[in-house]
C-alpha cells in the first residue's frame, strides 16, 4: 500500500512540466523537426482569419465627387425583393426599371446596378450570392449571367420548350376566331 506521500510524488512525476516565459512573437525551434512551409509565428497562427470575407461582386472604383446611394432609393429597390421562389427574369424587369431612374453624371450605370443588386436579394437569394467565390464577378453581364443560371438554368428552359412544342388540339376544342 502507498502512503500519500509516495502518491503525491508520483502525480508530480506524472505532470508535464509548466514552461514559463513562453514568448509567442519567438518562433518555436525544435532538433530533428522537418521545417513546415508556413513560418508564421505561434501568435500569427492563433489570430483569427482576416482573408475571405470580400464580397462576390466587385464594384469598380467611382470617382466623382459627392456620389452616395440615397436611402429612398435603396428602399425602392428593397420594395420587391427575390427571395429564389419568383421569376427571375421578371425580378431583373423591375430592378432594372428602378436603377434607370437614378443616373449620376461621372457613375456608370453598370456600377450603381452592381452597388445595389445585393439589396434586392432576401433569404436563399442572399444565400446564393453569399456562397459565390469572393470577387467572382466583375460586371453586371457576369451578374446577369450567373442570376439567371441559378434561378431559371437551361433544364427549365428546354423543359418548357418542350412542353409548348407538344401543345396540341383536342378534337373537343373548337378554334373560334377572336373578335380582334
Amino acid at each position: 500500500m502507498r502512503t500519500r506521500s509516495q502518491s503525491r510524488r508520483r502525480r508530480q512525476q506524472q505532470t508535464l512540466p509548466v514552461v514559463e516565459n513562453f514568448d509567442l512573437e519567438e518562433p518555436i525551434v525544435e532538433q530533428n523537426v522537418v521545417p513546415m512551409a508556413d513560418n508564421r509565428t505561434m501568435a500569427q497562427m492563433l489570430q483569427a482569419p482576416i482573408e475571405g470575407y470580400e464580397d462576390a461582386i466587385v464594384v469598380p472604383p467611382i470617382n466623382a465627387n459627392n456620389f452616395e446611394l440615397k436611402q429612398p432609393l435603396i428602399n425602392l429597390v428593397q420594395s420587391n425583393k427575390f427571395t429564389g421562389r419568383q421569376d427571375p427574369h421578371n425580378h431583373l424587369r423591375f430592378f432594372n426599371k428602378v436603377t434607370s431612374t437614378f443616373r449620376h453624371p461621372e457613375v456608370p450605370n453598370t456600377s450603381i446596378k452592381l452597388l445595389l443588386f445585393p439589396f434586392s436579394l432576401d433569404g436563399e437569394a442572399r444565400d446564393w450570392l453569399d456562397k459565390e467565390p469572393p470577387r467572382s464577378i466583375l460586371t453586371w453581364d457576369d451578374l446577369v449571367s450567373k442570376f439567371i443560371n441559378q434561378y431559371f438554368p437551361p433544364s427549365k428552359t428546354t423543359y418548357y420548350r418542350n412542353e409548348i412544342i407538344t401543345f396540341y388540339q383536342k378534337p373537343n376544342e373548337i378554334h373560334q376566331k377572336k373578335p380582334w
